[in-house]
């Protein structure tokens, strides 16, 4: 809702009352969810440029060189209220949302990564939130042919009231071929193609820039749309085919606020007229706000020369997609609304679209870390424990409910990244961040999000080429939350630039908690970052190789797997060092039969079961920290010879073997058997399927 003072400088403005439409135009288009008023000052602090940086933030999606021939169209989005209130549409449309942002560019959407961050699963209505959101976003990509490719996992109390639905899509387009959102002539036209429009979705903008209430799942719905993966593949495949014409000036996805947001931000550089009446409709009856303000999917708004309206109409036609001719560009910048002849809007188009008021809220720093206290169980059953841990654990009920060889690209999805061929090249993915980490240490935490995924492209030999972001927040009212905030930009922007990786594009999502229900998310600033690198799916450990770790260990539990098990506390991770991402880089390029896995999640022990068949390891000093601590910058790496980590220092751990696990260390030893390594990891599968 808008506040007091900002209707007080609407009125002023506008030197009278506003009507329904404007009002609605305002709290949408001033919202959070659109205008980032609290956070566009930080944001600006991000280092965005770069070599193969073409078009960087402010669009629908950023366009990277990838090759000669290939741009990259990355964008990056939540859906995390809707997802709340319908765990199915919610997801499924978060999907559709950002395949048609990457769609605008008038790029070919071909991979998604879905950071996903929900309440403990020893919770029912947890369980039911997880299975239905995996459900609407494999349902909704899989039908419309997109594959997802990677994916991240957090569980926390923070989530139980509001679950996080992150997604990024990435997409091909020609660099010199590619669409923008900005109108380019006055007196073009404006066409609509798509779906019709109905009354779901109402009100979405101002609904995600708001906190939930314990019975939002009633009196929200309505706010939450209804996707149709089907005919979102039409309209890719028209969209697309129109854009090969050439014709097609400037193009925006439906999304936050509708209509009213796409046609008014699409129109910004010069002004736009639209004719609400003339827009397709799936209900009688609608009323003007209605219609500008309804988040109904698969929707696209075009803008072409007049001349070149039947064209797009035809083609339109070819998909039995419905359009319409609803309104054109001005001169005058303005934003003008007309319902049979009469203006239901008309307002200045810079003050719409671009002086929503900063939000300035004051910062508090506190301090969560708590001491660390040994846990009293025995190193064998914390090994499983942690293994059992569902960040840990087997993704493989998440994984096997997408498809991830449609469009025929992917070479590999096992180990720390994702590869798709494209080319003679590869595209290299990774996304998600620890929360945990984060809410202990928010620079600290933030920074290591970045140093985590550009080290999981390094273990493929890939060059980062951009981190998109999606920074989700409880409300920036609270001073520690708005530190949190200020934190976390702070900590991202200082380890993209000292790695040397523009941040070109993201979301914000802010008033994650609910005071009724006494929820608040941690702090999650979730990072999608993509490579390229020579494409080929990366060696496995064999029986016989050795085992060596590279980096330095260190004590750091606080906000650990085995901190979230056991209550042991601890200090969090310190800033990782980013020159051992390039060495490995280089290591793993140079050595093409060493196997390489980062240290992350669950520590040394998570990395030996995942990565190992089985292994005799020799430690040294304290076993805890030398299993369980989470400090970032460590490389588990399997080599036949020494001569292969030649220029860089490691310590040997032992030996790959066929099976189970002998650990060794001064005064303790234990062994544990694959069969009892599998029955831990399979535990989130366990648990999801009952």
């Amino acid at each position: 809702m808008l506040s007091a003072a900002d209707l007080e400088q609407i009125r002023k403005k506008l030197q009278r009352e506003p009507t329904d439409v404007e009002i609605a135009c305002f709290e949408n288009l001033w919202s959070e969810h659109c205008s980032y008023r609290s956070t566009k000052r930080l944001l600006k602090t991000f280092p965005t440029t770069g070599k193969n940086v073409i078009l960087g933030p402010g669009d629908d999606a950023a366009i990277v060189r990838f090759s000669d021939r290939i741009a990259l169209a990355v964008s990056m989005e939540s859906h995390n209220h809707p997802s709340y209130v319908d765990p199915h549409d919610g997801a499924a449309t978060g999907v559709g949302g950002i395949v048609r942002d990457v769609l605008s560019m008038g790029a070919r959407p071909i991979a998604l990564m879905d950071p996903l961050y929900f309440g403990p699963l020893g919770k029912e209505k947890n369980r039911y939130l997880l299975e239905h959101v995996v459900a609407g976003i494999g349902g909704y990509g899989n039908c419309i042919g997109v594959p997802v490719v990677r994916g991240d996992l957090a569980f926390d109390s923070g989530y139980n009231g509001n679950p996080l639905v992150n997604v990024v899509c990435v997409g091909i387009v020609d660099p010199d071929r590619f669409i923008t959102a900005r109108v380019k002539q006055p007196g073009n036209h404006l066409v609509l193609v798509g779906a019709t429009t109905g009354r779901d979705g109402l009100g979405g903008a101002s609904f995600a820039s708001r906190d939930l209430a314990e019975d939002s799942e009633a009196q929200d719905r309505p706010s939450v749309q209804i996707g149709d993966p089907f005919t979102e593949k039409l309209l890719i495949e028209a969209i697309l085919e129109m854009a090969e014409t050439g014709k097609v000036r400037s193009c925006r996805d439906l999304g936050a606020a509708g209509l009213a947001g796409a046609s008014s931000e699409m129109c910004s550089t010069f002004g736009g007229l639209i004719h609400a009446d003339r827009v397709h409709q799936r209900e009688p009856n609608m009323r003007p706000v209605e219609i500008m303000l309804a988040e109904s999917q698969e929707r696209m708004l075009i803008e072409v020369a007049p001349a070149d309206v039947p064209l797009m109409g035809k083609i339109a036609e070819k998909y039995d997609l419905k359009w319409s001719d609803i309104g054109e560009v001005i001169a005058e910048p303005r934003y003008i609304v007309r319902f049979h002849g009469r203006t239901v809007c008309d307002l200045s188009i810079e003050f719409l679209c671009g002086d929503a008021p900063d939000c300035g809220w004051n910062q508090h720093p506190y301090d969560a870390v708590r001491p660390f206290s040994p846990p009293g169980t025995g190193l064998r059953d914390l090994f499983l424990s942690v293994l059992s841990h569902p960040e840990v654990a087997s993704k493989a009920w998440v994984a096997e409910q997408y498809d991830h060889d449609v469009q025929l690209r992917t070479v590999a999805l096992n180990g720390d990244a994702a590869v798709l061929r494209l080319g003679d090249e590869g595209l290299a993915l990774s996304c998600g961040c620890n929360p945990r980490h984060i809410f202990l240490s928010p620079y600290d935490g933030t920074a290591n999000a970045v140093y985590e995924n550009a080290a999981n492209l390094a273990c493929a030999g890939a060059d980062p080429l951009c981190i998109v972001n999606c920074l989700n927040f409880a409300s920036p009212v609270h001073p520690e939350i708005y530190w949190q905030i200020a934190e976390c930009v702070r900590g991202m922007g200082d380890m993209a630039r000292s790695m040397g990786i523009p941040i070109v594009g993201g979301n914000v999502s802010l008033y994650n908690e609910s005071d009724e229900m006494g929820t608040q998310i941690k702090p999650t600033p979730s990072i999608g970052m993509v490579g390229r690198v020579k494409p080929g799916p990366r060696p496995l450990p064999q029986e016989g190789m050795s085992l060596a770790l590279i980096g330095n260990a260190g004590n750091h539990f606080g906000g650990s797997v085995l901190d979230t098990l056991t209550g042991c506390g601890g200090s969090p991770p310190p800033g990782a060092d980013p020159a051992l991402v390039d060495r490995i880089r280089t290591l793993v390029r140079a050595c093409p039969e060493l196997a390489v896995t980062d240290l992350s999640q669950g520590g040394l022990a998570a990395a030996l079961a995942s990565f190992c068949p089985g292994a005799r390891v020799e430690l040294d000093g304290s076993p805890l920290a030398a299993l369980f601590s989470e400090t970032y910058g460590r490389f588990l790496v399997a080599f036949r010879e020494q001569r292969e980590l030649e220029g860089i220092p490691f310590r040997e751990l032992g030996e790959v073997t066929a099976g189970g696990f002998d650990i060794r260390s001064e005064g303790a030893r234990f062994t544990i058997t694959r069969d009892e390594v599998e029955f831990a990891l399979s535990s989130l599968t366990r648990t999801m399927r009952g």
